[in-house]
């Protein structure tokens, strides 16, 4: 169970930094690379520490982590379309966050609700 904590800790961290990411996405401005590559490790890391507790500890949070897989996808593809010099969709950006913050809510509606 130590695992999930720690991996709360880092979602939330990376969600901080998610945060500052989006607002400059919808102002139109430049991603800090530093910024982006810290966001992502982040939640990654997370997202292994979850699967691997899910393993582990025979947790019941199949459904959590297909969603954050599914939000990983679309974290994936903004940073590909920023490396490329594409521009990030503002669309795509909101939508990552929102699907990141419902799996983190039942994240933490899985571990401290019971």
């Amino acid at each position: 169970m130590e695992l999930i904590y720690t991996a709360i800790g880092l979602f939330a961290t990376a969600a901080l930094i998610g945060l500052y990411m989006l607002s400059l996405v919808l102002q139109k401005k430049p991603v800090p690379k530093g910024a982006a590559i810290t966001h992502g490790l982040l939640a990654a890391a997370a997202l292994v520490l979850l699967i691997v507790d899910m393993v582990q500890a025979g947790a019941d949070t199949v459904q959590i982590v297909i969603l954050f897989i599914i939000t990983a996808l679309g974290g994936v593809i903004l940073f590909v379309r920023d490396l490329t010099g594409r521009s990030l969709p503002k669309g795509l950006a909101v939508v990552h966050g929102l699907l990141a913050v419902t799996g983190f809510i039942f994240l933490l509606v899985y571990t401290f609700g019971n």
